[in-house]
């Protein structure tokens, strides 16, 4: 191998670039300690092979070990322990395109470059369709339970709000609404599943994902009403976390299924403010047509 005299500039590029070989190297090893599948624990010991022989190219031309990025390879570890394995390997390769134009720069000077960033294609290549994760294949129970709760709480909490006036009251008639829609919602979601697939083996986990999320939503959604007095507070609080979980929800399919997040975050969002402001007015006209005191 023929060495090259390198300039500050490049060399600076090759030293972030050897980083990032190694802290990817230090990632893909451990996930693929975690894998069960065979062919996908291969996948990733040979990904992560190909990013230490990368970064053991690179130390030819600096001449020094770099040190990995630390707090980077442990958010991927606690993204892919939070999230799934999918979900923190697409993240990572989305993160590809600066390291794409560095070694683009870097090969006007080292022609191996090219060849790497070859690799580092056929690494993604791989791992489009590389694992099948059970919080994958129930997404579509998730979004249905997390939608049908953020539209219907939000809407019901906000009526209620005008209605009623109480903040213990809200969350108690909320609660019970709540914990009464998630057990429907995950009954139907079987009786569903049944009747369009009696062979299905997996109805009943899929209903209790729809009915889980559905349960968790209404007691994040109620939450400031059993914190706060104030019920326009409350709301507003409720309505800023309903907005959060639609905006890391979206974001999470976006990532783990290849999917636009500004579309699909908008549509969600809207929705459910547009039915909590419907709800809120709804309940103003009901209480000053009823007259409710609370």
């Amino acid at each position: 191998m023929k060495m090259t005299s390198l300039s500050d500039y490049v060399l600076k590029k090759v030293i972030r670039a050897q980083r990032k070989e190694i802290s990817e190297h230090l990632v893909y090893s451990w996930l693929s300690s975690k894998v069960k599948d065979k062919c996908n624990k291969e996948i990733l010991r040979n990904i992560s092979d190909d990013e230490l022989h990368h970064y053991n190219l690179w130390k030819n031309y600096t001449k020094k070990d770099v040190p990995p990025r630390r707090l980077w390879v442990y958010l991927y570890y606690f993204m892919a322990r939070m999230f799934g394995i999918t979900f923190a390997l697409k993240l990572m390769e989305r993160g590809e395109e600066g390291a794409q134009k560095n070694y683009q720069q870097i090969s006007k000077t080292i022609p191996e470059a090219k060849v790497m960033l070859k690799d580092e294609s056929k690494h993604e290549q791989k791992l489009l369709g590389l694992l099948e994760e059970e919080k994958l294949k129930y997404v579509g129970s998730i979004v249905l339970g997390l939608n049908d709760a953020l539209v219907e709480l939000t809407g019901a909490l906000a009526g209620l709000t005008l209605a009623l006036d109480n903040a213990r009251i809200v969350a108690i008639t909320g609660s019970i609404t709540g914990i009464a829609a998630s057990l429907s919602m995950a009954a139907s979601g079987f009786q569903s599943r049944r009747a369009d697939n009696p062979q299905a083996k997996d109805t009943l986990k899929a209903s209790l994902y729809t009915g889980a999320t559905y349960l968790i939503t209404v007691l994040l959604l109620v939450l400031p009403y059993l914190l706060l007095s104030n019920v326009l507070v409350s709301l507003i609080c409720t309505l800023t976390i309903a907005v959060i979980i639609i905006m890391m929800f979206t974001f999470y399919t976006s990532v783990a299924q290849n999917l636009k997040f500004g579309k699909r975050f908008l549509e969600m969002a809207s929705i459910s403010l547009g039915v909590a402001a419907i709800t809120f007015g709804i309940g103003f006209l009901v209480k000053m047509w009823w007259g409710i005191q609370v």
